[in-house]
């Protein structure tokens, strides 16, 4: 399935790709995209085909500064967390013409995943009815099981690498990103902490959440480990949260944090089981 032309939503000095990936049926429910870090959201294609299929219209937004998205990070781009989660607010805002009343729920993967979940929890009036969770939680050093020191190490070089560079240029993991997003990852999983966003404690708001929740993990999963997901699952102290494991999906050789998106039917598949499941809207 092809998508229409990408549409563009103004950010100040930078510009959000987003894809349109429409449904057979008028009124279907929506499922937006937020990509992992240093994935343009073109990669999802398979998954955006799967959801159709499953009947949703689907939506992919490159995350700033990857993709289509403009511009490429540099020097002078500090942008970080509390950035990347306002944006999740102005892909929504750009939906209304489109998709007014519609339900919608979040399928956010790694990075994409998290700045969904602090847009939601720090924003009570978005027009979200669901968040799914794939390979996402927050990175802290602690839920590796396999060289939790070693990978808090390399996180925190990656972070002085690029408050020193004043960007990060994508050596070995990542792609090419702003400074105060590797500052907000690197921090994060030095902390286990989601990081404030506009003076608000994201940690309390991601505890007060009652937005329902799917947190789906993958074995093998090096990136993101079933421990990572339980350890943010854990903060979620209100929302219902349907927690899977799902076995490792091989294609393309690629590494199991990232095949699931070429090959997405299991995924699709509890997502749309969980939709099924969501309460009406009010």
């Amino acid at each position: 399935m092809s998508p229409t032309e990408p549409r563009l939503v103004d950010r100040g000095t930078d510009r959000l790709a987003v894809r349109h990936y429409p449904a057979a049926s008028p009124g279907a429910p929506v499922a937006v995209v937020l990509p992992a870090m240093g994935v343009a959201g073109r990669f999802y294609r398979p998954l955006a085909a799967s959801l159709v299929a499953a009947g949703f219209a689907v939506v992919v937004a490159d995350l700033r500064g990857t993709g289509d998205s403009t511009p490429a990070p540099n020097r002078s781009s500090a942008y970080g967390y509390a950035d990347l989660a306002d944006d999740v607010g102005a892909v929504l805002d750009s939906l209304k013409a489109d998709y007014a009343d519609r339900r919608t729920v979040l399928v956010g993967h790694s990075l994409g995943g998290q700045a969904g979940l602090m847009h939601v929890a720090t924003t009570p009036d978005a027009p979200v009815d669901g968040i799914a969770l794939v390979a996402a939680a927050v990175p802290y050093w602690r839920s590796y099981p396999r060289h939790g020191l070693i990978v808090g190490a390399y996180m925190q070089s990656i972070g002085a690498t690029a408050a020193a560079l004043r960007v990060w240029p994508g050596w070995t993991f990542g792609g090419r990103q702003a400074r105060g997003v590797i500052r907000d990852w690197a921090r994060s999983g030095r902390t286990g902490a989601f990081p404030p966003i506009n003076g608000v404690d994201t940690e309390a708001a991601v505890g007060e959440l009652t937005t329902p929740v799917l947190a789906i993990s993958i074995d093998e999963d090096a990136y993101t480990p079933h421990e990572a997901v339980d350890h943010t699952v854990a903060k979620l102290r209100r929302s219902p949260v349907r927690r899977e494991r799902i076995a490792r999906i091989v294609a393309e050789g690629r590494p199991a944090h990232f095949a699931w998106a070429r090959s997405p039917e299991p995924v699709t598949t509890l997502v749309q089981d969980w939709h099924a499941s969501l309460p009406p809207r009010p």
